[in-house]
């Protein structure tokens, strides 16, 4: 009788030995269960706020930040390499008229089209407002094949405004990286060429270095720094 009731303690303490440790599994699994949706949740704030950063939100286009990023970084591995600015012509007026909602339905048409340019177009970005830039990866045929494809998306097709189509114009000025130009160079070099070509009214036009822009012109690229 000793011996059965030492087999039944040892059992009953072997039970509840096992009880403790699957409660204690259980426990930890929770822990780490717990600690796996703390990690999500940490990564997707994060992919959130360096969206924030980097995009528009009006388009969701990469914004100004990440255009200097990308033109710092390959202008580092001497590629050849060209940027578009583009400036809307007449959105004032889509604003003042239709109101903000529809100017930024306007915008985001424009970006869609313009983010579907595909090589040598390389990034599409929107800076602020009406304005846009195309990075092209190659020559100076690439860079001027890109500005005036982004002028012909732009200017040659009407857009919806609520239930009215608009057809807009743009300016679209263009410079090709030289080897002794810095990011802020190609920058200017390109903002000039825009208003070249808004002052022309031109379309499309290439950087003239022999050009000087004349006093009162905004230079776009100082927002870009």
């Amino acid at each position: 009788m000793s011996h059965l009731n030492s087999y039944l303690t040892a059992a009953g303490g072997l039970l509840a030995g096992l009880a403790t440790a699957a409660a204690l599994l259980v426990w930890q699994r929770r822990i780490i269960h717990q600690q796996r949706q703390t990690l999500t949740a940490r990564e997707r704030d994060r992919s959130y706020w360096h969206r924030l950063a980097t995009h528009s939100d009006t388009t969701e286009l990469l914004n100004r930040r990440a255009l200097r990023t990308h033109l710092e970084a390959t202008f580092s591995l001497g590629e050849p390499l060209g940027l578009v600015f583009i400036d809307l012509d007449g959105f004032k007026w889509v604003n003042d008229t239709y109101g903000h909602e529809h100017g930024n339905h306007l915008l985001y048409q424009v970006g869609r089209r313009l983010a579907t340019l595909g090589p040598p177009a390389a990034l599409v970005a929107h800076l602020s407002g009406d304005e846009f830039a195309v990075v092209v990866h190659g020559d100076a045929g690439d860079v001027e094949d890109v500005a005036r494809t982004a002028y012909v998306r732009i200017s040659g097709l009407p857009n919806n405004v609520g239930d009215t189509e608009v057809t807009l114009t743009a300016s679209v000025g263009y410079a090709v990286a030289e080897p002794y130009m810095l990011p802020r160079d190609l920058l200017r070099a390109a903002d000039k060429a825009m208003y070249l070509a808004k002052a022309r009214r031109s379309g499309a036009h290439a950087h003239d270095p022999s050009h000087n822009t004349p006093p009162g012109a905004v230079i776009r690229h100082r927002d870009l720094r």
